[in-house]
């Protein structure tokens, strides 16, 4: 495992805009709201030759004693608790404040190597601010101007320095067979809850309020020797209901986590059922080409007859049918319900997403389905198709050569994709069918 080095603080010091410009990309949302950050937020980081773990916190204020601000802060305790380094940041324009010198009080507690950053000391006078934190008895404050850039690499040459020794033998990098998973939904559908409930701790904070999610939080989780990212994103909701500029950016990130991702989990509350949100969600993972399973959650809450979970889900298709692919399951995160088995339906889905067919194999498919049913005269063109071949990547894509790709009817692509899939399964993950004109003087081959 790589050290963890954690960034600690009061609210609105700027501590995202530093996670952001250590890691190289707006990896967490920046506002100038106090309490944006809630949940942990990670990120691999390397400086001179040592990689280590960069972990963004929410802001601990002493005086908030509202329930969502005891979350916040069991999560910033728990990343100090893990954490090899401490980076505590201050802000030198608003100078020494009571809650900077409670956490520096705690911080001198838990006896591991503190940095001081004292932020936003840029310009000609800023570095002389810092000196009021000599006071906190954390040694000599660094001067940064995270926004800027200033005063970075000081800092990170004092982490490094002051990280663990490296173990023996290269550090672990991220496997390509890992199975990224974006969990997505509109707010308060219980997303964080079925993470936690996959992990079997509280990794993610869990509230009634909707939008207590900010930004896309990644944690991991092995089973069976596979190892699943899940990104627990934030609620979505309609652009038109969108009003805060936080959440706006939240649910970018959101859509972001869904492209970068092999599966997402479509969390839906069953008693409300596929809502237009839910129907853009999943056209948004259908368009990306990620593999959809659509989690119907708390449907331990749903009066159930012998013939509830059939008719929900023939429900759930009739809503998605642009998806007939979507692998589809029944869930309560709270008790527990089939819970267990998600991850090897997310295994299958993504097995499937990247499953690929031989060649002979695929030809003898293609040209059996002709056979039962010839391809349709349109606009008094004939079909004929040349050869087919499955193209490189991810989601699975046939590339067929024919005479005239604008002879293609929709419906017949359908049969042809329909064949492939009860040929092949592609479980969960939707199927690409693109039709070339053959290029005269060509092998089919090519």
């Amino acid at each position: 495992m790589l050290p963890v080095v954690a960034i600690v603080g009061r609210p609105n010091v700027g501590k995202s805009t530093l996670f952001n410009r250590i890691v190289g990309r707006r990896a967490a949302v920046v506002d100038p709201t106090p309490g944006v950050t809630r949940d942990r937020l990670y990120a691999e980081c390397e400086w001179n030759g040592r990689r280590f773990l960069l972990v963004d916190t929410g802001g601990i204020s002493a005086g908030d004693k509202a329930l969502l601000a005891a979350s916040v802060r069991r999560q910033a305790e728990e990343a100090i608790a893990e954490a090899a380094v401490l980076i505590f940041v201050v802000d030198a324009r608003a100078g020494l404040l009571p809650d900077d010198e409670e956490l520096a009080g705690r911080l001198r507690r838990v006896q591991k190597p503190v940095i001081l950053a004292a932020n936003k000391t840029e310009g000609a006078g800023g570095p002389a601010l810092a000196t009021e934190f000599f006071a906190l008895g954390l040694g000599e404050p660094v001067p940064v101007a995270a926004e800027h850039g200033q005063g970075i690499g000081d800092l990170l040459d004092l982490v490094v320095e002051r990280l663990p020794p490296a173990a023996d033998g290269p550090e672990p990098l991220p496997s390509k067979d890992d199975i990224r998973v974006a969990v997505v939904g509109r707010p308060n559908v219980g997303k964080s809850s079925l993470v936690n409930a996959l992990l079997g701790y509280e990794r993610v904070i869990v509230s009634e309020i909707p939008g207590t999610t900010r930004d896309a939080v990644d944690v991991v989780v092995e089973r069976d020797g596979q190892r699943f990212v899940l990104v627990d994103t934030a609620g979505m909701r309609r652009k038109s209901r969108i009003k805060d500029p936080v959440e706006h950016y939240g649910v970018l990130r959101g859509l972001g986590a869904v492209e970068r991702a092999d599966v997402a989990l479509l969390v839906i509350d069953a008693q409300e059922g596929v809502t237009e949100q839910d129907q853009r969600l999943a056209g948004h993972a259908h368009e990306v080409g990620c593999g959809l399973v659509v989690v119907v959650n708390k449907w331990d809450l749903l009066p159930k007859t012998p013939t509830t979970a059939k008719e929900y889900e023939e429900q759930v298709r009739a809503r998605l049918a642009f998806a007939p692919y979507a692998a589809v399951i029944t869930v309560s995160a709270l008790t527990g319900l089939r819970v267990g088995k998600l991850l090897d339906l997310v295994k299958r889905v993504a097995d499937s997403r990247r499953t690929r067919v031989p060649a002979h194999v695929l030809h003898d498919i293609v040209a059996r389905a002709v056979v039962l049913n010839p391809p349709p005269d349109n606009r008094g063109h004939q079909l004929r198709i040349h050869y087919v071949r499955q193209a490189p990547g991810v989601p699975p894509t046939f590339v067929f050569l024919v005479n005239d790709p604008e002879s293609v009817h929709f419906a017949y692509a359908r049969y042809l994709e329909n064949q492939l899939r009860a040929a092949f399964g592609f479980e969960g993950s939707p199927v690409r069918l693109l039709f070339r004109r053959r290029r005269k003087g060509t092998t089919a081959e090519k």
